[in-house]
């Protein structure tokens, strides 16, 4: 009669879905009170275990005082009754209530295997979510679309860094040249790291490669502007650089060192694209370090010795 249509006025007729693997073969038609006794709000928690006892899986699940309350009055008096489980007017399971249950915590047993009783624990869990999960868009990102981001991702580091290293000749000149020698020395470094350890990188990889290249011209800046500053005080062309790389040494560890505990945090504690953005961060500021401290003042003793300037070109 219910499943003709007419079911009681109080009830309503829903269905659990039997399935081998993720195929559908069956669903079983419940006549359900409409009635609430127990809200997924109540349930506090929901775990599969190995009863060793009866050599079978089964669900441990454990209400709030106010569900363990209703939960025991609601199997005291319906021994023997199916108890059905609903989630998203579903019926998930429906298992025999076999005595009343007055802790406040049961279990539910039957032919589970370790994969159905997890499935069904974390139904369960899913089910004490306060709100329900409504479906307000969906979307397919096709590969075409990831590589065309890729793509995007890159001609925009490309650019912005060209930018960059015109802006930092334009200032500097000869030494704006040196800075953007190390600045490719240090790219092309941090690159051969990444291919060392294996590390593919993605678009936030891409954002840390932009950014290694911001720190590497800031390290060269401070640099710079040291020397230009000793120079204007009337030191010789030698002092003068030899007292920007020192003055500005401690500045420039300080800050890299900061950052790559920062790098490192982030490594440790994010997942997925922060892992990827942390790990680039941080190679490039172990290649910023290198190129800012010892190749930018390779390249400056070199043209130190080989012209002998009378000043310094900034």
């Amino acid at each position: 009669e219910a499943l003709g249509g007419r079911p009681p006025a109080d009830s309503v007729i829903l269905y659990e879905e039997v399935k081998e693997g993720n195929r559908v073969v069956q669903q079983v038609p419940y006549v359900i009170q409409r009635r609430v006794i127990v809200s997924g709000e109540e349930l506090i928690d929901a775990q599969a275990a190995f009863n060793a006892q009866q050599a079978e899986w089964v669900v441990n699940f454990r209400f709030n005082a106010s569900g363990g309350r209703k939960f025991a009055q609601t199997t005291t008096e319906n021994v023997n009754r199916p108890f059905a489980i609903i989630l998203d007017n579903k019926v998930i399971s429906a298992p025999v209530i076999r005595e009343p249950i007055l802790g406040g915590s049961g279990q539910i047993s039957g032919r589970f295997t370790a994969e159905s009783s997890a499935n069904l624990a974390l139904l369960l869990r899913a089910g004490a979510l306060p709100a329900p999960l409504t479906v307000v868009e969906e979307r397919t990102v096709g590969a075409s679309l990831g590589q065309d981001s890729i793509k995007s991702g890159t001609q925009a580091a490309i650019i912005g860094s060209i930018f960059v290293l015109i802006y930092i000749f334009a200032t500097y000149g000869l030494f704006g040249l040196f800075a953007n020698i190390a600045v490719i020395v240090n790219v092309t470094m941090m690159f051969g790291l990444l291919s060392l350890v294996g590390a593919t990188l993605t678009l936030p990889g891409i954002a840390g490669v932009v950014l290694t290249v911001g720190m590497a011209v800031d390290s060269n800046v401070l640099i710079f502007e040291r020397i230009r500053e000793e120079s204007r005080s009337g030191r010789s062309v030698i002092a003068s650089i030899d007292g920007g790389f020192t003055k500005a040494m401690g500045t420039i560890t300080d800050a890299n060192i900061t950052q790559l505990l920062t790098s490192i945090i982030l490594f440790f504690l994010g997942t997925g694209p922060v892992k990827g953005f942390a790990l680039t961060l941080g190679l490039g500021i172990i290649t910023t370090m290198f190129t800012a401290i010892t190749f930018t003042r390779f390249l400056v003793v070199i043209w130190l010795r080989w012209f002998k300037p009378a000043r310094v070109p900034m």
